[in-house]
């Protein structure tokens, strides 16, 4: 088996999952529809979970991820759910942690919290009232006071940016230990995710250069002296799926978000073709080390549900059934 060789022997008895994160959604009437007719096809499918992104200021309408996973809460029994990711340094950690604490009581633990620094959009952190240079220690700081909050009777805490005093958050979440990815692919992500969290959930990212991520995630929670499990790492993918290429790519390219990587790294960390094509990129992270995917389909909102059914039906079963 090929792979990063620190998780040759552990990947024998990993299960394969891969989630979804809706592609460019409508504004207005339409989009409330959509999004219970994408809750309940995913419900009833085999996609093991809904992610939503977050941004605090978009031209494009964004789902606030929250709200909408207290929607998918409610209107499900199976389906997991979580942010990619929430951007720790816009909230109070502790009212972050009874948020996603009672999300996953409500669920009966099916909620994956995961945290990240957020996009390097100055005007962003301005408008939550951060300071930019600010939001890698405030997420520190916010990734230790979760865990605490989640599984302490009390906390008690002093810090650069906030302070607590015999805080309470009941009721805990259900799953124990309540897991913590951490999204990014910078270097300082990596080391974040090896000495504090629970998976490494990068977008954007080509497999080789997953690869070495992994194997640097893992290298820092060794110095850290803890482990992250090894079927907790994984990538977002933008797909759309056509029989042609050009095709897939004609309807793609419009929506997929321009300037965040170069044309190389694109075309190696997305599929735009066939289902096999979206197999294959999926196998090359498996290969690196890669369990857990979120697919999103880049496509206009009424192609939205058509792209979902192709994945359940010609590349999920392949992967869930690994």
């Amino acid at each position: 088996m090929s792979g990063p060789p620190m998780l040759k022997f552990a990947r024998m008895q990993i299960k394969y999952r891969i989630g979804v994160m809706p592609g460019p959604w409508p504004d207005g009437p339409d989009g409330r529809e959509l999004l219970w007719k994408l809750i309940d096809y995913c419900e009833a499918s085999e996609i093991d979970s809904l992610w939503f992104s977050e941004r605090l200021s978009s031209p494009i309408p964004v789902l606030e991820p929250m709200t909408t996973m207290a929607a998918v809460a409610a209107r499900t029994r199976r389906l997991k759910f979580g942010p990619s990711v929430l951007v720790a340094p816009f909230r109070s950690p502790v009212l972050m942690a009874r948020e996603l604490a009672m999300l996953d009581y409500l669920s009966n633990g099916r909620a994956l919290p995961a945290v990240g620094i957020g996009v390097e959009l100055e005007r962003e952190f301005r408008a939550a009232g951060v300071p930019f240079r600010e939001r890698g220690r405030r997420t520190d700081e916010t990734i230790e006071i979760l865990r605490r909050c989640w599984t302490e009777d009390e906390v008690t805490y002093a810090g650069e940016f906030w302070q607590l005093d015999r805080v309470q958050v009941l009721p805990k979440p259900v799953q124990r230990p309540f897991p913590l990815w951490i999204g990014g692919k910078s270097e300082a992500a990596m080391r974040r995710a090896g000495r504090a969290g629970d998976g490494w959930m990068p977008s954007f990212i080509t497999p080789a250069e997953f690869g070495a991520g992994v194997e640097r995630t893992l290298g820092f929670a060794a110095q850290a002296g803890r482990t992250v499990p090894a079927d907790h790492f994984g990538t977002l993918v933008y797909y759309c799926l056509a029989p042609d290429t050009a095709a897939a790519r004609s309807v793609a390219m419009p929506y997929v978000p321009r300037g965040r990587v170069d044309d190389a790294t694109l075309d190696a960390c997305t599929a735009f073709g066939p289902a096999d094509l979206l197999v294959e990129r999926l196998e090359q992270y498996v290969a690196q080390g890669g369990s857990k995917f979120i697919a999103r389909p880049m496509c206009p909102p009424d192609q939205m549900l058509e792209q979902l059914a192709r994945l359940n039906g010609d590349v999920i079963p392949v992967l869930h059934r690994r």
